[in-house]
C-alpha cells in the first residue's frame, strides 16, 4: 500500500482526482474524519557523525477517511486537500479490497508513465554530460 501511495503522490493530482471521482459512485458510504493542512518537521541525517536533526518544516495536506467501513489515510506535500482526500479514499479501497482490479490497473498505468517521464529526464541529463581528462 505504501508503494501505491508513493506512486500516486507523484502522479498528476488532477488525474488522480478524476479517477477517484469516477470511483465514488461505486463505493459504499464515505466518511471524512479529517481533512486538513499542517506542518511536519523534515528529519535529516548528518553525513559525518550520523546525528539526526530537523532540516525544517514542510506544509502537508492530510486526510483520514472511512470507506464502507475501511480506514484510509494519506498525506502529501502542499495544500491540496482534494488530492489528500482522493489518496485517502484509494488507500481505503486497497485496505478493504474494493475495486482492486480497477485501482491496481490505474496505479500500474501511473507507475509506467512516471517511469517513462524519469527516463526522458535521465536522457536529457545524459546529453549534457561532459567528459574531462585530468592529468
Amino acid at each position: 500500500m505504501s508503494e501505491m501511495l508513493s506512486i500516486l503522490t507523484h502522479a498528476p493530482s488532477h488525474t488522480v482526482k478524476l479517477f477517484v471521482d469516477d470511483l465514488i459512485p461505486q463505493l459504499g458510504e464515505i466518511i471524512v474524519q479529517q481533512n486538513r493542512t499542517g506542518l511536519v518537521m523534515v528529519p535529516a541525517t548528518d553525513s559525518v557523525d550520523g546525528t539526526i536533526f530537523h532540516l525544517g518544516e514542510v506544509l502537508i495536506a492530510e486526510a483520514f477517511v472511512t470507506v464502507d467501513g475501511h480506514h484510509g489515510y494519506a498525506a502529501c506535500m502542499g495544500r491540496d486537500l482534494e488530492q489528500a482526500l482522493a489518496l485517502a479514499i484509494l488507500d481505503a479501497t486497497q485496505r478493504g479490497h474494493l475495486l482492486t482490479e480497477r485501482v491496481s490497473a490505474f496505479v500500474a498505468e501511473q507507475a509506467h508513465l512516471l517511469a517513462e517521464q524519469e527516463q526522458r529526464l535521465l536522457r536529457q541529463v545524459e546529453s549534457t554530460r561532459v567528459n574531462m581528462e585530468t592529468f
